[in-house]
């Protein structure tokens, strides 16, 4: 069982790439956040691994942190959550972002993800609120996916809940805000798209 994979960058697709290995090439399937941040090819790189034996292949999925690669884990053990929604969720939303989403039980901006309807994103939002606890966040989150409780995200929050919305809502209102505009967003621009969000 691979559990970790250090070696070079040999080359990267949409949704996966090889490395390079004492000259033997691995091909891993990864999030578009892993992607994102993989060094240039003939670069090292260090990927957190999970093995997906079966009869008829055996997949390697990598990570660039545990925090990921431990959502990897507990998405797929969701009903109907196979690794190619849980890899397209982790590349809609940053651990980071995913605990907020969960915590607050906001179906909605996992349904964002591809290939997640509404009532899968419920389900992953209600069987999982129980189990983000004990789950690391993971480190600096790509653009447009940072953690929602932060900076001016947390004064629009704040301005959100003294409009009488439920905190819960508008963290899930700020974090799909964030997404759409960025990290670096003010504050205004944010209460205004979490204001859109909420009455959506």
């Amino acid at each position: 069982m691979i559990a970790k994979l250090a070696g070079l960058v040999d080359s990267v697709a949409e949704d996966r790439l090889v490395v390079d290995v004492g000259g033997v090439g691995y091909l891993v399937f990864a999030s578009a956040r892993t992607l994102r941040t993989l060094p240039r090819p003939g670069e090292q790189v260090v990927l957190f691994i999970e093995t997906h034996v079966r009869e008829d292949h055996i997949h390697l999925y990598g990570f660039i942190d545990t925090a990921e690669r431990d959502w990897f884990k507990l998405l797929t053990t969701v009903q109907g959550v196979g690794a190619r929604v849980a890899l397209a969720i982790l590349s809609a939303l940053a651990p980071s972002v995913l605990v907020q989403a969960i915590g607050a039980g906001d179906a909605k901006a996992i349904a964002g993800a591809q290939g997640v309807g509404a009532k899968l994103a419920g389900r992953i939002a209600s069987e999982l609120k129980e189990k983000v606890g004990g789950l690391a966040v993971g480190g600096p989150a790509p653009k447009g996916a940072g953690d929602p409780a932060d900076g001016a995200a947390s004064d629009a929050i704040s301005a959100l809940v003294n409009l009488n919305y439920r905190r819960e809502e508008a963290y899930g209102a700020v974090a799909r805000a964030r997404q759409a505009l960025g990290p670096e967003a003010p504050v205004e621009a944010l209460i205004r798209a979490g204001l859109k969000e909420l009455v959506s």
